[in-house]
């Protein structure tokens, strides 16, 4: 792993020099991977001949597009190998030689049964980074079990803790919750990882487990009285599960107001002039607010409901009480706050045209990464170049090529461009040969 700032392919930011083998699918996997090229390391991601799933799901413009791909597939040049053929994974086994880290989230099932477990890829590079993000724990009885995002989140509590806040039917989360969570345990997993391994100069296999991830996420809020033996009451911390914890109805709109210590308090008892309200006991210290949730934040409700919400953002603002208006994704674009660092931009994408996208969240003062990453690539878009980088020759190219163990994109100039979205094909419905995990 180079220190310098600027490594292979022009790379810039903390990772530039490393190399990471990307066999990942869907969104856990490629958000973590999208990350680590994002702090600037070169990312080959490897596809099966139908392509990552998230490809065939709309709205897109061209096929293979779709608009997920497009987000979490930024700054990857994409590989295309048929891992069901020898030669393909011999070529795979090439480009691991050469990389630092190989990511995957398939099942190690899957992985074990293409011979690219851990042993099988360091036997070929012993400093390899080999990291599976999978289901669960690999010794306990789930170890086999597939693992969606939905089955995690399920099987985690979400649903559960969303009844006992909204009431009515359980529900999930309405995001990729337990595959954003594992994901970004994947990457400080990587870091640490080449870290270890710049001091010992020896590689790793690292697990990066669904179930576990989202079990410690959702427990560290919710253990509450299960945290003790005996136990001291049951699960949840009442704060978040009180039904009156939402966006608070104004005369006019919403507004999300979180008062919370009792600075907070105080300045906002004085600012609808009702001081005195401090000394009466469901309000006067943490604990008994903490106590006595349900009904602190139905008054709060109740009081909110008196003036409009550019009434209550004056009011609060001037007295300093935390709060922020509701926003929706559209909204999320237009924030002035997005709108003057840059954080959602526009790119042009060479086959996609006008694309609006996010940048890295975190800034850096001595190696910063590049202000915005290359677009998403097409599927096999770099397939010769990759593997001619990797010592593959002409020769062998022409071989996997004629077997269809790999695939090259069609130049540009060759590639079909619509104005709508097509259907998938029954192949690319089946998705990923590989069996993602998530």
């Amino acid at each position: 792993m180079q220190e310098a700032q600027q490594g292979q392919q022009g790379q810039q930011g903390p990772l530039a020099g490393v190399k990471v083998l990307d066999m990942t699918s869907v969104v856990m996997g490629p958000f973590a991977t999208q990350i680590l090229a994002g702090l600037g390391a070169e990312v080959i991601k490897v596809e099966s001949p139908e392509g990552d799933n998230m490809r065939h799901v709309g709205p897109m413009r061209n096929p293979a597009m779709g608009h997920i791909f497009l987000q979490a597939n930024q700054g990857k040049r994409s590989v295309v190998l048929d891992l069901k053929q020898g030669a393909a994974r011999e070529a795979l086994l090439r480009l691991a030689e050469g990389c630092d880290v190989l990511v995957s989230n398939v099942r190690p099932q899957a992985m074990a049964r293409l011979g690219l477990a851990y042993e099988d890829v360091a036997a070929r590079n012993p400093r390899i980074i080999h990291v599976s993000c999978c289901g669960f724990d690999q010794r306990g009885p789930y170890a086999a079990r597939p693992a969606y995002d939905d089955l995690i989140q399920g099987a985690t509590g979400v649903p559960w803790l969303a009844q006992q806040y909204g009431g009515g039917e359980p529900a999930y989360a309405p995001m990729t919750l337990g595959d954003r969570v594992t994901g970004l345990h994947a990457v400080y997993a990587v870091t640490a990882a080449l870290y270890a391994r710049e001091k010992t100069g020896k590689g790793q296999a690292v697990v990066v487990p669904m179930f576990e991830a989202m079990t410690q996420f959702i427990l560290g809020d919710h253990m509450a009285g299960l945290s003790f033996e005996p136990q001291l009451g049951g699960p949840g911390y009442a704060r978040l599960l009180t039904p009156h914890r939402r966006p608070y109805r104004t005369s006019d709109g919403h507004l999300c107001v979180l008062i919370y210590n009792d600075k907070h308090w105080h300045s906002f008892f004085n600012a609808i002039g009702q001081p005195e309200r401090m000394a009466e006991p469901i309000f006067a210290t943490h604990s008994q607010r903490a106590l006595h949730i349900d009904a602190v934040y139905a008054e709060v409700s109740r009081l909110m409901a008196g003036r409009t919400t550019a009434e209550w953002r004056t009011l609060l603002d001037a007295a300093d009480v935390p709060n922020m208006p509701m926003a929706s994704p559209e909204d999320l674009i237009a924030d002035p706050q997005h709108q003057a660092t840059g954080f959602v931009h526009e790119i042009d994408h060479p086959s996609e045209g006008r694309l609006r996208t996010t940048a890295s969240p975190t800034r850096w003062s001595a190696t910063p990464p590049a202000e915005r990453a290359a677009p998403a690539p097409r599927l096999g878009e770099h397939t010769l170049q990759v593997l001619r980088d990797a010592g593959l020759t002409e020769a062998e190219l022409a071989a996997l090529q004629a077997s269809r163990a790999c695939s090259q994109a069609a130049a540009l100039q060759d590639a079909p461009t619509q104005t709508q979205a097509q259907a998938p094909t029954q192949a690319q419905t089946e998705g990923n040969r590989l069996c993602p995990a998530t």
